[in-house]
């Protein structure tokens, strides 16, 4: 494989967190930065996250009469409701 040489400009912070990354996997620089862009192309290439198949659905009517789905603590409630604290854990 032929290695190019070239100068990219990076976040000071960016590229501290990439040397201590380097140094705690005993990898250079180089080698999680291009490890990092293969991630990233490879990411890319799978398409974006609304091309996800659709979940399953399954027969009824939709949601019960009384839950806010837009609501987690009222979901959370609505799922707890009449099971014991013990239970819960």
């Amino acid at each position: 494989m032929l290695n190019v040489r070239t100068t990219v400009r990076i976040d000071d912070d960016l590229y501290a967190a990439v040397k201590e990354r380097a140094a705690r996997s005993g990898r250079t620089v180089a080698e999680v930065i291009e490890d990092a862009l293969r991630h990233a192309m490879v990411a890319r290439d799978s398409g974006p996250a609304d091309e996800l198949a659709p979940l399953p659905t399954f027969g009824g009517s939709g949601v019960l009469p009384g839950i806010d789905l837009a609501s987690g603590a009222a979901l959370r409630d609505s799922m707890e409701e009449g099971v014991e604290l013990d239970a819960r854990r």
